[in-house]
């Protein structure tokens, strides 16, 4: 990298890590069930509720726990359940006029990350009505307070529920506008594990190693803090102990709880110490080919991890530790290929691919830029990195041996 890019991407971290003790970070107020939202209702005064969800969850009646609690609060409701995978403009425009025209003070948002990060960026169309997601997009555009916000996760993975970011597609422009700003932190999370149990095993799988990158992310990147190391581990050695139970069994109660507070803890740990160049090149995959989130991260994971080399050998040594795939005795390179190699054994057992179909290779240079864009200087990772070099991981991680046999 150009030298002094290299320097100003570093004095840029610098800043927000002397920063970080003093930025106005909020934690969602936990709530175990859906069954206790009553009591929020009440709390906040709610008179109407927009629900932003998906087809699959009103289909998988779990959208239900929250109808049944709105209908016992004496709460009206309108349900917007047309998200998609990655949620788009047209999506937050439509659930943003269903909450003007029925006459909302609050937000619920049931499902994964992309009906969270929906529900965000309606809350911040409401507070900026004349301005659009693009305006929006970026570091610290909203400041305004938004309507009570309540997220329900759906998965375990995304820990939306505790960001401080929404990922919005324009399908027009095919690029993913990421909002990151304070107010959009939910003011309540509801940890129920029973909204999870009907999650597919390939869901449960991806979701369940996208919280692991969090997790790994938060702990290896240069803006850490004693408190976000604590949870990165916490939630890298809950992941290793349940996501393929869970996996295996999506009923077991336990498994599935434990996995929801991995997605929390590793969902706090990055919103204050941030992600990588591996969630970079997940966003511009979903952005152009729309690639499950999830699924990219675990792809991308074990190719950029070893990229990093010496540089993050004691970190994935201690993750290694806390995963219990490595020993203190292990020198710090023998941790971290242990811990590497463990995580693309996760990955085989919950059979999670090694390579993502549909790259082209003329669309790379594009999406590289996208990501080195969103990465520099925002992300205070190990080992700064140039366009060029992402490129790479791309080639590495596409799978091509279909257009080579035709």
């Amino acid at each position: 990298m150009f030298f002094l890019k290299a320097v100003f991407c570093r004095i840029f971290q610098a800043g927000f890590r002397v920063a970080l003790p003093v930025l106005p970070y909020t934690e969602p107020e936990i709530v175990p069930s859906c069954a206790k939202l009553d009591a929020v209702l009440k709390q906040e005064k709610i008179k109407g509720a927009l629900v932003v969800t998906d087809k699959g969850i009103v289909a998988s009646g779990l959208v239900r726990h929250v109808e049944r609690a709105l209908e016992n609060g004496g709460v009206p409701y309108v349900t917007y359940d047309e998200t998609l995978p990655n949620p788009t403009v047209r999506n937050v425009e439509d659930a943003l006029a269903l909450y003007k025209a029925h006459g909302c003070n609050a937000i619920i948002a049931i499902g994964g990350g992309s009906s969270i990060d929906c529900s965000k960026a309606v809350g911040a169309r409401v507070a900026y009505p004349k301005r659009t997601v693009n305006q929006l997009g970026g570091i610290l555009k909203v400041w305004r307070k938004l309507p009570a916000l309540i997220a329900i996760p759906t998965t375990a993975g995304t820990g939306s529920e505790t960001t401080l970011a929404a990922l919005i597609t324009d399908t027009e422009k095919h690029f993913k506008y990421a909002l990151m700003s304070f107010p959009l932190i939910p003011r309540y999370a509801v940890l129920d594990a029973e909204v999870t149990y009907s999650l597919p095993p390939h869901l449960t799988a991806t979701t369940g190693v996208d919280a692991l990158v969090h997790a790994v992310e938060a702990y290896i990147g240069r803006s850490t803090t004693k408190e976000t190391r604590r949870l990165a581990l916490e939630a890298a050695k809950l992941v290793f102990e349940n996501v393929e139970a869970a996996y295996r069994d999506g009923k077991n109660h336990e498994a599935r709880e434990n996995m929801l507070h991995a997605a929390h803890k590793a969902g706090i740990a990055f919103s204050k110490s941030y992600v990588g160049y591996i969630h970079a090149m997940a966003h511009s995959l979903g952005g152009k080919y729309g690639t499950p989130h999830g699924l990219a991260n675990a792809v991308l994971m074990p190719y950029v991890l070893e990229a990093y080399g010496k540089k993050v050998h004691k970190k994935l040594h201690m993750l290694g530790i806390a995963a219990g795939v490595c020993s203190a005795n292990d020198s710090y390179a023998v941790g971290a290929a242990k811990f590497i190699a463990a995580t693309r054994e996760l990955n085989a057992k919950m059979g999670i691919p090694t390579k993502l179909s549909g790259i082209k290779k003329e669309d790379i240079p594009a999406m590289a830029k996208f990501a080195e864009r969103e990465a520099n200087p925002l992300y205070p990772v190990p080992k700064l990195m140039t366009r060029r070099e992402l490129e790479q991981f791309y080639c590495r991680v596409a799978d091509w041996s279909k257009q080579h046999d035709e």
